[in-house]
């Protein structure tokens, strides 16, 4: 008996200290909207809920090939998240994640607008915002409107760097026809890994 708890008790401690020393980095991806909150309506009639739970779960699945880096997601079905409850920000700081990418589909009432935005609110967020637009709108083609600073809560209540990335306008026709393809998405997933890998590498340069 004696002879079971010990190893009962060294196995809790192996599974223990297996948990305080991962140093992978922490990624959060966040898809926009969800259940009754569809967010914006496309041209085609189909919704940013859906698109950005789709491009969502592609970056997903590239990330958790990478050993070094840990991916949660806020939701990873058709899933209402009230933005009363400020759930997303909440979760990344209980999870004290080192980065939060909020993933959305734009909306505009003229329907010519086109282009990739990236939104920040902190100033320790400018610069993985920045790098992430450079990436996601090489992934997309479309026009660039930068990365700027927003009032928005999902990006200011993080207590880590994070960008809200509004991939292309839903209400752009040609825009919206590229955005629900598998090509597009993966093009964009896999910038969207890349602009990571790439703030990650400045950060270790930084510790050097």
């Amino acid at each position: 008996m004696k002879k079971i708890v010990w190893l009962f008790g060294l196995l809790l401690f192996i599974v223990i200290g297996s948990a305080c020393s991962d140093d992978r980095l922490k990624v959060v991806i966040d898809p926009g909207h969800g259940g009754i909150d569809a967010g914006a309506t496309g041209v085609s009639g189909k919704y940013e809920k859906d698109f950005t739970l789709s491009l969502s779960k592609k970056v997903e699945q590239l990330l958790k090939k990478e050993s070094d880096i840990k991916v949660l997601m806020t939701r990873s079905d058709d899933t209402f998240i009230s933005q009363e409850s400020r759930q997303r920000p909440k979760y990344a700081n209980e999870v004290k994640a080192d980065l939060f990418i909020s993933i959305h589909g734009n909306t505009f009432s003229d329907s010519s607008v086109s282009g990739t935005e990236t939104f920040y609110y902190h100033k320790n967020s400018q610069s993985f915002a920045e790098i992430m637009q450079k990436h996601v709108v090489e992934a997309t083609g479309f026009r660039d409107r930068g990365a700027m600073e927003r009032d928005l809560f999902v990006v200011k209540e993080t207590e880590m760097p994070a960008a809200l990335l509004e991939i292309g306008y839903l209400t752009n026709q040609e825009d919206e026809a590229k955005m629900w393809t598998d090509d597009f998405q993966n093009r964009v997933a896999a910038s969207i890994v890349a602009g990571i890998k790439e703030y990650q590498e400045s950060l270790e340069r930084a510790e050097e």
